[in-house]
């Protein structure tokens, strides 16, 4: 029977409610398609780092989906059942490692080992700090269990020597203190390479040559000379073949003539012939040499003189012949053994040449690797190994982070409800009255937000500094307004460790944030467009009149001549004319409607205005998800998370005071004036007055003056008769 899940419709999403333990451990039948991430980094989150690095096995800095059903399934072969970790206990029970099989036994006398060596063999539990205190106890000792040995001082010096040359040769892994160190492996491999290279040098050194000890440094001359000196035979023997060639053979003075700055340039020597060319058959190895192959010549010389029949002379078929003898000598160099590499953490920096000869003979003594494997064999008993300690390590780190994983990938139910903070929520932003808790890591602002910009959300881009280090992030503005969010601003980012940083806005995305916003946005709009135009206006005006003083000045003797500016008084009286009339008949279509029509008008006005505003910004506010902003972090979202306009205000919280503060309306810096006091009561009077002239000219009195003129009439004509 399939196990039964629980869903909860929640950011457009059916994200997975875990009920149970059961609903962790039957999680690798929930289809991949209704997790609500893919994968996601293990940096630039507000979660244990070092859970992180458990998770992520193959350390390629990304934690996927069969991470953490590998996590999951690895756990629940150590622990006899998955409530605690629901609850993210801090605190592992010895009671629920499962002891029915020898690596849960052995995992229970480490876990009675480590609280022994803390003074805490009455408790009967683990927590995280003492599994790290253990570690960091066993790391500063020698022999701690890791089977790995740096090149500590309690050490002789030959074997930390041995050490020294392994991790330079073969390359180091780190032990339990972070130290680079070497074990049984690389310590074999050392030995192997190091005898491997011996026997050849052994081979090496017994090659018969007829130059005894000078031999090597007479093979590398000859391999450097080479080149040069066959060039040279070969233009000798073309020179004998063709005496009208001999010219061209030899060196133009073109490419002889100092450079530019007025020096002669080595690399273009080296290039020319070794000697000057002519029919002679033999290498003068003294005279008329190349500038730049002199010394190696002369040196090659002193040490071939007794070879050659003319120490000052070198014909081709004793070149030939100092070749040949070296040819065994040739072939065992190029026979050169390929040495053994091995995986490590810590890469080598040198080879096996770099050690000289006598070392590489101490160390290939076989004492030397028999007291490494008797001190590997001595770290091996070790009553807390830190194999072991590592395996309680994962499985407290597990029991207490597993769950707060699950509800921060499967499912995003920490963001969700408010009272957590998500993993990769980083703190909060302090900005313009504001307090911003969607931040997010960035890396690259230019990449960020190239795709963050889908996701419809007002973001701020801040550089954060502390004590000289730096963060980006990314902060959503989901309430309020957006006019004084500009580029520049600062602010203050509290991460989720308290740590306070000064934060400043490098770039914006500017995005519809909320409907008050656009509400009032057309009115902002129309007053900055008025503003603009009052600033040209004045702006040309003030030239218009510094170039119409500067003409009088010029010209005084121009007069005003009112002929001329009769069409321009004429335009200026149509167009006032025309304003009049245009307000009379607006004027006069209000006073023609009646009282109740007034503030549907009024209504209508404003929907016409912010009408269409309020439409596309409740229309993008409607599309704001969290998935592009999440994935432009490196994450792979399923689908799209939605931030409705309730979370957005959640999100995103206003300055507001206390519930039970007291507010005094008096500004001690504001100057008291009755003026405004006196306008507004003004402002009521013409008001009133001009209602009740309107009220007046529409007849709306006249039910009450009738009666009385009507009776008035009446006994005028009594009287009268």
């Amino acid at each position: 029977m399939s196990h039964m899940w629980t869903f909860q419709r929640v950011g457009g999403l059916d994200q997975v409610v875990f009920n149970s333990s059961d609903d962790i451990i039957n999680l690798a039948d929930l289809d991949p398609k209704l997790w609500v991430a893919l994968s996601c980094p293990t940096t630039g989150l507000n979660f244990d780092k070092r859970t992180l690095a458990l998770l992520d096995v193959d350390q390629d800095g990304r934690i996927r989906i069969p991470d953490i059903l590998d996590a999951i399934s690895w756990t629940k072969d150590k622990v006899l059942s998955f409530d605690k970790i629901l609850q993210s206990s801090d605190i592992l029970p010895l009671a629920q490692i499962d002891t029915t099989t020898k690596a849960g036994q052995k995992l229970l006398v480490t876990a009675h080992s480590i609280l022994a060596n803390l003074n805490k063999s009455q408790q009967n539990f683990l927590t995280q700090d003492d599994v790290q205190q253990s570690i960091k106890i066993n790391a500063g000792k020698l022999y701690n269990g890791d089977l790995i040995f740096p090149p500590a001082s309690e050490l002789s010096t030959t074997m930390q020597t041995f050490i020294q040359s392994a991790i330079k040769v073969i390359g180091a892994e780190k032990d339990m203190s972070g130290q680079a160190g070497i074990n049984l492996d690389i310590a074999t491999t050392f030995v192997n390479n190091l005898q491997t290279w011996q026997q050849w040098q052994t081979d090496i050194s017994k090659t018969e040559t007829p130059f005894g000890e000078n031999r090597t440094e007479i093979w590398k001359l000859v391999q450097t000379l080479k080149p040069k000196i066959d060039d040279y035979f070969l233009r000798i023997e073309l020179a004998q073949y063709a005496p009208q060639a001999q010219t061209a053979l030899n060196v133009d003075e073109k490419y002889i003539v100092p450079t530019e700055n007025g020096l002669l340039s080595d690399d273009a020597l080296a290039e020319l012939p070794l000697s000057k060319i002519d029919t002679n058959s033999t290498l003068d190895l003294v005279n008329g040499l190349n500038p730049l192959w002199k010394s190696k010549v002369s040196q090659f010389k002193s040490l071939v003189a007794s070879s050659l029949a003319n120490p000052d002379q070198l014909s081709q078929a004793e070149w030939q012949h100092i070749q040949t003898s070296l040819q065994a000598y040739t072939k065992l160099i190029n026979s050169k053994p390929e040495m053994t590499k091995i995986k490590v953490t810590i890469a080598p920096i040198g080879s096996i040449e770099d050690l000289p000869a006598q070392l590489i003979a101490s160390l290939t003594d076989k004492q030397l690797l028999n007291e490494f494997q008797h001190m590997v064999e001595q770290d091996n008993q070790t009553p807390i190994s830190a194999a072991d300690v590592l395996v309680l390590e994962k499985l407290v780190l597990f029991h207490k982070h597993l769950y707060r994983l699950l509800v921060n990938f499967t499912s995003f139910a920490d963001f969700f409800s408010l009272e957590n903070t998500a993993a990769f929520q980083l703190g909060k932003l302090y900005i313009d009255g504001r307090c911003a808790t969607l931040c997010v890591a960035v890396d690259n602002i230019g990449k960020h937000s190239t795709l963050a910009n889908y996701s419809e959300l007002c973001l701020l881009y801040c550089e954060c500094t502390r004590h000289g280090q730096k963060q980006l992030i990314a902060a959503a503005i989901t309430a309020g307004q957006g006019d004084l969010l500009i580029e520049g601003r600062n602010g203050v980012f509290i991460d989720t460790d308290g740590n306070d940083w000064d934060a400043n806005v490098v770039k914006i995305i500017s995005k519809p944030i909320s409907i008050q916003q656009a509400v009032w946005a057309p009115y902002q709009r129309i007053g900055r467009l008025i503003t603009e135009q009052i600033n040209k206006w004045a702006s040309s005006k003030d030239a218009s009149i510094e170039k119409s003083s500067a003409q009088v000045i010029q010209n005084p003797e121009n007069k005003f001549d009112i002929g001329k500016s009769v069409g321009v008084f004429a335009a200026i009286g149509l167009a006032i004319g025309a304003i009049g009339t245009a307000l009379a008949t607006i004027f006069q279509a209000i006073f023609s409607l009646t009282w109740w029509q007034l503030p549907l008008v009024i209504i209508g006005l404003f929907l016409i205005i912010s009408g269409p505003s309020v439409i596309l910004a409740w229309l993008k506010l409607r599309r704001r998800t969290l998935g592009p902003l999440l994935e432009a972090s490196g994450w792979a979202i399923n689908g799209q998370v939605k931030i409705n306009l309730l979370l957005g205000g959640l999100l995103t919280s206003k300055a507001e005071l206390p519930q039970n503060a007291k507010r005094n309306l008096r500004d001690p810096m504001r100057k008291r004036s009755q003026k405004p006091l006196i306008a507004f009561i003004l402002a009521i009077l013409i008001g009133i007055g001009v209602s009740g002239a309107w009220l007046w000219h529409k007849g709306y009195f006249n039910q009450y003056f009738e009666p009385q003129k009507q009776q008035q009439t009446t006994n005028n004509a009594n009287t009268q008769k």
